[in-house]
This record gives structure tokens, C-alpha cells and sequence, in this order.
């Protein structure tokens, strides 16, 4: 027996929760699938916890947009809510003569994003806001910050439900047809039980699965969708108190933003995240990265040398641009052209993907209405 519904959306993290609660608050019925037995259990919970500014990426990108977008209602939403967000800034610094041309390239995109707050710091004024910190100069942007995601994914998950959301674990799309106007979805649970669903809409944000439920619901190759990678970004802690208060960053390598300082909630701090292509998904973390981490922070906080440093977790990029290849913007595209119309896959969405979650879900939902 298929039953009929009006949304099905594939994945509870941060995105996948922040679409639920805003098809929810219109009124749309809405189911939501997830693998896994518990909310943000992947990427959202396996990052840096920051909020991004919008300062690095392609101008006029979905990136660009979405997450100077998302980050003023990301902290109009963790205000009124009672989520833990703290404006402690951040400091791109440059290292060496050779690159201060690339921080005044940084601050010219910033700009062209439409982020206009960044300052312009000399080396001796850097070191006044934080006297450990080593660099010839630095970018100060006050308005990144920092937020309890965890908390965050929570809210929205009670909102979602508060409006009538539904969400339904250990369960995942096996297989699916799709038609003009709707499509069909089989949902199978770890019981082994199937269900059939009829659905209006599919919003497809599984993440790392993604791809594969895609596939699922279109009986199409992976030749038909973006390539997909994974970067594997390992973090590390540091004995004893940082001495900083503000958010470190070298500046970008590729496929990345440079193993940095953050500061969580708690002010702690960790170290990273690193870079490295893997084929699979794997979150162990060797202890062999941990000269990686101290030469990349010798540099300019020389105190790292007499710090322990130790591995701690990691988190998988689901990346659709490779080594060696510019960085690929969010991939937010409704099926039409692969014969399922109803569909909408988001592909790629890694960093800033929590800082632009409710703007994706803005989003999303605007290109239902104009697409359906």
C-alpha cells in the first residue's frame, strides 16, 4: 500500500531540519528520513562550530549569498530561541611579506560579498588585540562568531515537530520512481520493513548519502550528478589555555580555510581542521598528524612548541569539486532536466553549510514555489 504525503525530506542534519521547519511553519505536511537514530550525526556534528562571515567565497555564488544571508538570521534565530552564539570575531592573518597581497585579495571579495566589516590591521596592531599572535598582518572580522550547533540542531528539530513535522529514524530511501508531479519512495527501516510514500515534494539533503538517494529515486547513474569527494578534516586539542580571545586563521589552502584556532562555548580551544583526500568514510584519527598541526602553528604562536598536542575527532567533507580544482559552489537544483521535476538535490553542502542553513532553507523553499 503507498501512502500519500505532501514532503519528504531525506537527512536530519542542520540543513535537512532548518527545510523541515520551514515547510512546516507554512502549513505543508512534512515527513523527514534519517538513516541514522538520531539527529546531525554526520557533517553537523563534526565541524568547527563557527559562524562565517562570508568573506571567502566566489562572488555572486550560492555560497557568497546564502551565507552572508544566513548569518544574520542565524543569529536573529539563536536570539529569540535561546541558543548559545558569541560574536568573538576572527583575525586572517598574513604570515609573510608574500602574503599580503593574497589578505588585501581576501578583503576585496569580502567586499564584493556584500561583507563590510572587516579591519584592516598592521602587524603591531594585531599583536595588541592578541600578544601571542606572530603575522605581518592581519584582517579583523567582528561579526564571525561562534555557536553551540548541537543546541541549534535541537531548536529547530522542536520547531519542525511544533508545526507538524514528522520524523522517522533508522530509516532510509531504497528506491523510488519519479513522474511529472510527484514521485514515488520506498523507505526502508532497520527492521527491514518497507514503506511506500507518494510525495508532492522530495528535498533531498542526506549529506554524504546524497548522491546515493538520488540515484535511488531516479534509477539514473552517478554519471548524471556532480562527482562526489570527501576531504577528511581532522581536529586536535592542545594542552592547557590558548592564550587568545579571538578566532586565528592562516590563510586558505586549497579545498580548505587552513588548520586554525577556534574557541567552543566552554572556551576551549581546538586546532584544525587539516585536509586530506580519502575514498571512504572514516573517522578515526591517527596520532600522525600531530606534526602537521605543530608546524602549521609554529608559526605564528610560537608557544604551540610547548603545548601537548593530541589527535581528537574529525569530521567527512562532502565535497562535488576534487583535489587540484576550483572550489565548487553549493548545488541546490530541482531534477527537471533528469525527468523528476518534484525533486530538489542539494549536493555539496559542506562549509558554510551551517552558517547558511536557514537561508538554504529560504531558498529551497522559494524554488519549490517557482518549480512546482
Amino acid at each position: 500500500m503507498t501512502e500519500k504525503i505532501d514532503v519528504l525530506i531525506i537527512g536530519a542534519g542542520v540543513i535537512g531540519l532548518a527545510i523541515a521547519r520551514e515547510f512546516a511553519m507554512q502549513g505543508r505536511e512534512v515527513i523527514v528520513v534519517e538513516e541514522e537514530n538520531s539527529i546531525g550525526t554526520g557533517t553537523s556534528s563534526r565541524n568547527s562550530e563557527v559562524v562565517h562571515a562570508g568573506i571567502y567565497y566566489e562572488p555572486r555564488s550560492l555560497k557568497a549569498q546564502l551565507c552572508v544571508e544566513g548569518k544574520k538570521l542565524l543569529y536573529d534565530y539563536c536570539s529569540t530561541h535561546g541558543v548559545d552564539t558569541r560574536k568573538i570575531g576572527k583575525l586572517i592573518i598574513a604570515q609573510s611579506d608574500t602574503e599580503l597581497p593574497k589578505l588585501a585579495a581576501i578583503e576585496q571579495t569580502a567586499i564584493l560579498n556584500g561583507v563590510f566589516d572587516l579591519i584592516e590591521l598592521s602587524a603591531v596592531e594585531a599583536m595588541r588585540l592578541e600578544p601571542e599572535l606572530r603575522c605581518k598582518a592581519a584582517l579583523l572580522s567582528p561579526s564571525t562568531g561562534i555557536i553551540d550547533g548541537a543546541a541549534f540542531m535541537l531548536s529547530l528539530q522542536g520547531e519542525a515537530e511544533q508545526y507538524g513535522a514528522v520524523l522517522a529514524f533508522d530509516s532510509k530511501v531504497v528506491s523510488g520512481n519519479s513522474y511529472e508531479s510527484n514521485i514515488e519512495a520506498e523507505i526502508k527501516d532497520a527492521k527491514g520493513n518497507v514503506t511506500r510514500l507518494l510525495c508532492n515534494t522530495v528535498i533531498n539533503c542526506a549529506g554524504h548519502g546524497a548522491h546515493e538517494a538520488a540515484m535511488a529515486l531516479t534509477g539514473l547513474s552517478s554519471s548524471y550528478f556532480p562527482p562526489r569527494y570527501l576531504a577528511k578534516g581532522s581536529y586536535c586539542n592542545v594542552s592547557g589555555k590558548l592564550p587568545f580571545s579571538h578566532l586565528i586563521y592562516p590563510l586558505p589552502v586549497p579545498g580548505a580555510l587552513g588548520i586554525h584556532v577556534t574557541l567552543d562555548m566552554q572556551g576551549a580551544a581546538k586546532l584544525g581542521p587539516s585536509i586530506e583526500w580519502v575514498d571512504r568514510e572514516d573517522h578515526t584519527v591517527s596520532e600522525h598528524i600531530i606534526p602537521e598541526f605543530r608546524k602549521a602553528f609554529e608559526g605564528f604562536c610560537p608557544k604551540i612548541r610547548d603545548r601537548r598536542i593530541s589527535a581528537a575527532y574529525c569530521g567527512i567533507r562532502p565535497k562535488i569539486s576534487g583535489p587540484n580544482t576550483n572550489a565548487a559552489d553549493f548545488f541546490i537544483e530541482t531534477g527537471k532536466s533528469i525527468g523528476a521535476p518534484t525533486l530538489i538535490n542539494l549536493l555539496g553542502i559542506e562549509s558554510p553549510g551551517l552558517t547558511s542553513s536557514l537561508a538554504i532553507a529560504r531558498h529551497v523553499s522559494q524554488i519549490a514555489k517557482g518549480a512546482f
